[in-house]
């Protein structure tokens, strides 16, 4: 028997993540920092509800040129790559290759800061708890340059947020964060889309608006 979907949409995931949250647990001063694309929706529902503010916290995934939606790995602001090593060994991506992938994401990921952000700086993070929100988690590998990129900014806390993720992958990242949650850890899990009504693309002009909102509306 086929499982229906979920959410509606992201709006609806993210009103339905924040329910799942310990409000008491949340310090006026926390962030939400969420994923782009995808992850801002969500995050913006997540911010007006536990009433703190919202930014974007770049991350860009390594997919192969033939097949994009394989990720051997991720990168983040500051530098920070994390590479799966036992899938790059099993299909013998050259080293070359992989530092030409990661050089054009980073590339991507300058560009998309710039159009997010604009003139305005990154929010501080040091000694604040910082929610990380994305749409799902499947392989976690974006999640994981996440958190690992965050801590050298040195939050008091780390909390991973998302509506719906595969169950091995939270448990994964439980020792790289203070907390996970997870909404929603249907088996078998699929994909993220699946447990989606609408899982359109989210624009680039939508995570302007939605940040520029999630800024001015706490």
């Amino acid at each position: 028997m086929e499982i229906p979907p979920f959410f509606r949409d992201r709006a609806d995931a993210g009103r339905k993540l924040a329910e799942c949250i310990d409000r008491s647990r949340v310090e006026r001063n926390a962030l939400v920092l969420a994923l782009p694309r995808g992850g801002v929706p969500v995050g913006y529902e997540v911010a007006k509800a536990l009433q703190v503010e919202l930014d974007v916290f770049l991350v860009r995934k390594l997919g192969l040129p033939s097949q994009e939606e394989l990720a051997i790995g991720a990168i983040a602001s500051g530098g920070v790559r994390v590479l799966n090593e036992e899938l790059i060994a099993e299909l013998r991506v050259p080293a070359d290759l992989v530092d030409r992938i990661a050089a054009r994401e980073e590339r991507e990921m300058e560009r998309r800061e710039k159009r997010y952000r604009g003139n305005r700086p990154r929010l501080p993070v040091r000694d604040r708890t910082v929610i990380l929100v994305d749409d799902g988690l499947a392989t976690g590998a974006t999640m994981k340059a996440a958190t690992r990129a965050l801590h050298v900014d040195r939050p008091s806390r780390v909390i991973v947020a998302v509506p719906v993720a595969a169950k091995e992958t939270c448990h994964e990242l439980r020792s790289e964060v203070d907390e996970i949650i997870c909404a929603f850890t249907p088996w078998p899990f699929q994909a993220v889309g699946n447990w989606y009504e609408d899982f359109s693309q989210t624009t680039d002009e939508e995570v302007r608006r939605l940040l520029c909102s999630g800024r001015a509306g706490r």
